[in-house]
């Protein structure tokens, strides 16, 4: 495939209708779209990123070997891989054709794969415990680089074994997902498309800091997705200290937004605590969290912190944890104490490429 210039067709850039209306373009009948598009997304990819063209009918192939200078599929450039040592965590780290880097982690659980993508390369929000936060904001990813990634997943979880397929995804990676909201929701609509990967929209968790314009966007479109919502402190002083977005959207503006969002979607809404040892684990601060979320449809997932180079704090640990939890638990609020995982591989957003620099 050919090198990406300004003029090159990124087929993964493309939804189906967009694909269609490429080939009515170049006076190709658009009946073959279907066989395009499943070569993109249902059939095996060799490693070199060719694409199995055995059964395309003659219109199809003269086009393909028409466009062989400028149509570029996969852009991501494997530059770094690494393992956990229970295997069942596995982290890729991509330089992409503009230089920057990103991260793509894939997670095995009983009976399924999630892989947790990243949309954009750094991140302009700054929460200072994490590791992208640190390093600042390079760019937005453009749809097919999220979506090339979903597609890379893929091909690992098939080969970690197991039988199982790669059914889950969250945006939690690098970046902040809903500051690259359009890119974001055309990569949703490609990976979603029961003729290509099929990704269950139901099985998607697209997780903001707070953006609250766009959590209102989400609402208003009515959009498929889970809402997950990282809150991290439970007053506006404490919670900008350690996300500093949220002097432009705060904690009432960010609930309420929240509600909003329940309201016309019919969704409860996920809400991500990172433990920090002597920070914000006591079960005192568990009780604001709970006066706080009175009344809403929310789930609380607690995650004790991934150590990074540029923040000082420790996780919490477990009993502390479960102290926190069971205070939540009082109040009648559903609460998780979530599994890490891939700690030994650097598995938090942005930690891989932050040990390479």
């Amino acid at each position: 495939m050919a090198t990406a210039t300004d003029h090159s067709l990124r087929l993964y850039d493309l939804t189906f209708s967009e694909l269609e209306e490429q080939l009515r373009a170049d006076e190709v009948n658009p009946i073959h779209t279907a066989d395009l598009w499943k070569s993109l997304y249902r059939l095996p990819v060799n490693e070199e990123g060719r694409i199995d063209d055995s059964r395309w009918l003659p219109p199809l192939k003269r086009w393909w070997d028409a466009k062989a200078e400028t149509v570029v599929l996969d852009e991501l450039e494997e530059c770094r891989y690494v393992e956990s040592q229970e295997g069942d965590t596995r982290k890729m780290l991509f330089r992409l054709a503009s230089g920057h880097e990103i991260e793509t982690v894939v997670m095995g659980y009983p009976g399924r794969y999630t892989a947790c993508l990243s949309s954009q390369a750094g991140c302009a929000m700054g929460c200072v415990f994490c590791a992208t936060g640190q390093m600042g904001f390079d760019r937005h990813l453009r749809t097919g680089e999220i979506v090339a990634q979903v597609v890379r997943a893929r091909r690992l979880a098939a080969k970690m074994g197991s039988g199982e397929e790669l059914r889950n995804l969250v945006l939690m990676g690098m970046g902040e997902p809903l500051h690259n909201y359009d890119a974001l929701m055309k990569a949703m609509e490609i990976v979603t498309d029961q003729r290509g990967l099929s990704i269950a929209a139901s099985k998607i968790t697209i997780s903001t800091v707070g953006v609250v314009p766009s959590i209102r966007k989400m609402a208003d479109e009515k959009r498929p997705y889970h809402l997950a919502v990282s809150l991290h402190a439970a007053t506006d002083e404490e919670r900008t200290a350690l996300v500093p977005v949220n002097s432009r959207w705060p904690l009432a503006d960010l609930l309420e937004a929240c509600r909003y969002y329940t309201a016309e979607t019919g969704k409860r809404v996920l809400i991500g605590w990172t433990l920090i040892a002597g920070k914000n684990d006591s079960p005192e601060i568990a009780a604001k969290v709970a006066t706080l979320l009175e009344g809403m449809q929310v789930h609380v997932n607690l995650i004790r912190l991934n150590p990074t180079t540029g923040y000082e704090g420790t996780a919490t640990d477990d009993d502390a944890a479960v102290k926190f939890r069971d205070v939540i638990h009082e109040a009648g609020i559903p609460c998780t104490i979530r599994q890490r995982k891939g700690i030994d591989v650097a598995a938090g957003c942005g930690q891989l490429k932050a040990g390479e620099q």
